[in-house]
């Protein structure tokens, strides 16, 4: 089967951003980010990761290496056409981010990371949970599905509605999966693994949104990702969010902070002005 391709690649300047959606997820989950860094000038690529976009089958047809390597494809890409790329993505997409950042020093510039997930430890993931990862190898396990309840990620009632729609509905390509495969959160598992062990090698700017009301992943993920990246790391609260930050009630400041990121390395970039030496009369 043929997986459309839902990317999203919008051209402006010569700072970029590459952002990343979350497991199961679909390049939908950063429109509102994406139209504004574009509007405000910057190019902005959101590409689709391997075997998303589709069904069970597809996405458990791939592993985190490929969904890397969309990644490293979608940076070769944009490193022709900008001088500057911040990469960055939501939940999983923001582990992805720092795991290309440790393995592509020279390429990324910044780091934009939105609610980054390490754990599901969120106040509405049952208790249980962690016990998934001494059952996954089980038949029963290997037959398991995560299945998102209420609020869904979201504060914004509103928002919430649309994407439980979308979700129901059956088209994986506007809300992403109902429910994430056993097989798929293991190999993301495997993913923070080596991305853990990787933080204190990442040096560049980073740019951290976390809610502090986060119904996927406590606030102990941003702590964890703030007290171990190599790098100066900007760290932003939010009060009144969940977990999608990217369309939920704040996102105007993901976006205002993202902007902010840009402005401070399009400054370190330009060359300082000559200065001018004038002769005393």
């Amino acid at each position: 089967m043929t997986i459309r391709d839902f990317s999203v690649r919008l051209s402006g300047d010569r700072t970029g951003f590459l952002l990343i959606h979350g497991l199961g997820g679909t390049p939908v989950e950063l429109r509102f980010v994406a139209r504004a860094l574009h509007r405000a000038g910057h190019t902005v690529h959101c590409p689709q990761l391997a075997g998303h976009c589709a069904g069970e089958e597809e996405i458990l047809a791939t592993g985190w290496r490929d969904w890397t390597q969309s990644v490293f494809d979608e940076l070769e890409r944009m490193r022709e056409i900008c001088d500057t790329v911040i990469v960055g993505g939501l939940s999983m997409g923001a582990v992805l981010a720092m795991h290309v950042a440790a393995q592509r020093p020279k390429e990324v510039d910044g780091l934009a990371l939105y609610a980054p997930t390490f754990w599901y430890d969120g106040w509405s993931i049952p208790r249980y949970a962690f016990l998934l990862k001494w059952f996954i190898n089980t038949p029963f396990g290997r037959r398991y599905s995560f299945v998102e309840r209420e609020p869904y990620g979201l504060k914004d009632t509103r928002a919430r509605a649309l994407v439980v729609s979308s979700l129901t509905s059956g088209d994986s390509s506007t809300a992403g999966l109902l429910g994430t495969p056993s097989g798929a959160l293991k190999e993301m598992w495997d993913l923070i693994a080596v991305t853990r062990r990787e933080l204190s090698q990442v040096k560049c700017p980073a740019l951290l949104v976390h809610p502090r009301e986060d119904d996927i992943a406590d606030l102990s993920n941003a702590f964890e990702i703030q007290r171990k990246l190599g790098g100066l790391v900007d760290a932003v609260i939010l009060d009144d969010s969940y977990h999608l930050v990217t369309i939920d009630q704040q996102h105007d400041i993901v976006i205002e902070r993202s902007l902010a990121l840009a402005s401070r390395l399009a400054k370190v970039r330009r060359p300082a002005s000559p200065l001018r030496v004038v002769a005393a009369e």
